[in-house]
């Protein structure tokens, strides 16, 4: 089969990708359109590593070993995810140790549930099954994206990421259902996440204006991915007996879900780097990666 001619004008490009062109990484394509996959990706891969810091911190914790063996392989996967995400940055033109460098300096951004401190198991258990749901429906936007090294790879994380959700609905479900003190943690967590969960997909910028939409980098908008979070989870959360903390939330008679406006400034407060753990988790990386140097270096001597 004949190789897709990319069409090397700009103008073109973006015809090519709108229709569903795909392009792979020897292909032409805009240094807007470049910049703007490197950036997007890059956030994606500091996520996934410092995504697991929070619950890295509960594997010792855990309350039986079955507990802390599933704990410690959901952090192994998001590690693994982390990895695969560097090397599509790096085929775009920045190195694994630019992005890494850039991340415990503080120049890059990653999401904003990361940078909230994990308090109790519940919280392990909130992380697990509603911010992974947030995310996946997310990456489950990423499968059909214009850049096809990142299509594929999604194929992989979202598999796994499912799981994920699993481990932390089997979580959340012991504790509603064990004793009044356990559920009291579940929704204890649940009201302290649900702002940052509400923050997850981003302003509510119409999708034709996004820059990440026109370029089909994601094939959602962030009000589309909100309101599919909350059609799938509310009625989740609700059948566990556990009470959503926004009075105002309620689903119209067209299937729209209206919801208290989440706090944007502090949104925008927490992804400058100025959350609750952020530099903590940033200094715990940044240690790592400078006891680690010595192995890097004998690996590339080798």
């Amino acid at each position: 089969m004949a190789a897709v001619e990319i069409p090397q004008d700009e103008q073109a490009f973006l015809e090519y990708v709108q229709a569903g062109g795909q392009v792979e990484t020897t292909d032409w394509m805009p240094d807007d359109y470049r910049a703007k996959l490197i950036k997007f990706i890059e956030m994606h891969g500091n996520s996934e590593l410092m995504g697991v810091l929070p619950e890295r911190e509960w594997i010792l914790r855990a309350p039986t070993l079955q507990r802390k063996l599933a704990l410690t392989a959901k952090v192994q996967d998001e590690v693994g995810h982390a990895q695969l995400i560097y090397r599509v940055v790096e085929d775009l033109g920045k190195p694994r140790e630019r992005c890494l460098a850039d991340l415990v300096d503080g120049k890059a951004k990653f999401h904003n549930v990361f940078h909230y401190p994990t308090k109790t198991w519940g919280d392990v258990g909130v992380i697990a099954w509603l911010v992974d749901a947030a995310a996946i429906i997310s990456q489950k936007a990423l499968l059909k994206c214009s850049y096809a090294p990142y299509a594929r790879i999604m194929k992989k994380i979202c598999w796994e990421e499912s799981f994920h959700i699993l481990h932390g609905r089997d979580v959340i479900l012991a504790m509603v259902t064990g004793t009044r003190e356990q559920f009291e943690l579940v929704q204890e967590a649940l009201d302290r996440w649900w702002g940052p969960l509400m923050q997850f997909h981003g302003n509510p910028i119409p999708r034709e204006e996004d820059p990440m939409f026109i370029w089909r980098i994601k094939s959602q908008g962030n009000e589309e991915a909100r309101q599919q979070f909350l059609e799938g989870y509310v009625p989740q959360i609700r059948e566990l007996g556990l009470t959503v903390p926004d009075p105002n939330l309620r689903r119209t008679d067209e299937g729209v879900w209206k919801y208290t406006e989440p706090d944007w400034n502090e949104l925008k407060h927490v992804v400058t780097g100025h959350g609750p753990r952020t530099e903590e988790r940033l200094a715990f990386r940044r240690r790592f990666l400078d006891q680690e140097r010595w192995v890097r270096d004998a690996v590339l001597a080798a």
